[in-house]
């Protein structure tokens, strides 16, 4: 058993069966770009498979999604992963950098994934649309990305941004959240 295919079997997260499979190839994929093109700051096989457990695990608490979006994918953290595991929803990976772009449109192929769209510009670009679930992790703070997630949100959106722990300096008692913390994350859930 790999070291990816132990850690997330010891989180005992609802993957899909091929799960392991998709992201072990991901994973062989981003090591090779990273090496010319510097897409992420993960450097070792340990630390990759530090992310990819980092941007599954909310799919143990998140409700079935249809469409979603994550505003500053870079090199697929979360919005690859949370691609592989949630096959069922259609997500929108929005990336300005074209070499993080391009990264994210190969895997794309390679790996054959339907319910994938990158979008290679700035979340700012686009037009105004409806999405159910919009995520990010370390683009900017939560009154930036709330900003950023406006045009997209409609009653019921859940917003789920990654954070470390200066979340809480980040929210205040006007904002209905909930933040789910694990080992060096918050995970702070917003419900529009």
């Amino acid at each position: 058993m790999s070291h990816l295919a132990q850690l997330l079997s010891a989180h005992n997260l609802p993957l899909p069966e091929n799960f392991v499979e998709k992201a072990e190839h991901y994973k062989a994929l981003l090591e090779k770009w990273n090496k010319i093109h510097n897409l992420t700051g993960a450097k070792t096989s340990a630390q990759i498979d530090q992310f990819i457990l980092d941007a599954a695990i909310p799919v143990s608490f998140l409700p079935p999604i249809k469409k979603g979006m994550d505003i500053g994918t870079g090199a697929g953290f979360p919005g690859m992963i949370l691609a592989l595991a949630l096959p069922q929803t259609h997500f929108s990976l929005v990336e300005p950098l074209s070499k993080r772009a391009s990264f994210l449109q190969f895997v794309k192929a390679d790996l054959g994934l339907e319910n994938v769209e990158v979008k290679a510009c700035r979340v700012e670009q686009l037009p105004s649309e409806p999405y159910d679930f919009i995520t990010s992790r370390a683009v900017t703070d939560t009154q930036m990305l709330l900003k950023l997630s406006e045009p997209f949100c409609s009653e019921g959106t859940l917003l789920l941004f990654y954070k470390g722990e200066k979340v809480y300096d980040e929210i205040d008692e006007t904002l209905d959240c909930e933040i789910i913390e694990a080992k060096n994350r918050h995970y702070l859930l917003i419900k529009r």
